[in-house]
């Protein structure tokens, strides 16, 4: 499996909203569809932390600190993975991370920044 690739960051005042989007390359429907997803984030100076997740089957999970703001989603016509962030404060700020694991292989994207300003 190729490595996913995020977009979508970006800078965002207190209160806004942004749409993250990890897709997956070259993946078929049928791995997709196996293919369990989740976001991360990383601060400065902080550790990963799990953002949310979301299961081959559709479930999802969400760290407390973004319960009832964030929302993750698959769409498998675009092989992605969708983090709908909306009301994000300045602790949101972090670089976000996309993994996938399918076949029990785990990948993890690059990376893409988001910036909330106060």
């Amino acid at each position: 499996q190729r490595r996913p690739v995020e977009s979508g960051g970006g800078l965002v005042q207190a209160g806004g909203s942004l749409r993250l989007s990890c897709v997956t390359p070259g993946t078929i429907l049928s791995t997709f569809s196996n293919m369990d997803m989740a976001w991360y984030r990383q601060a400065p100076g902080k550790d990963r932390e799990l953002v949310a997740t979301i299961s081959s089957g559709r479930n999802t999970n969400y760290a407390d600190s973004v319960k009832g703001r964030f929302t993750i989603s698959k769409d498998n016509n675009k092989r992605a993975a969708i983090l709908q962030m909306r009301d994000l404060q300045p602790e949101d700020t972090a670089v976000y991370y996309c993994s996938t694991t399918v076949w029990g292989q785990t990948n993890w994207g690059q990376g893409t920044q988001v910036t909330v300003s106060s």
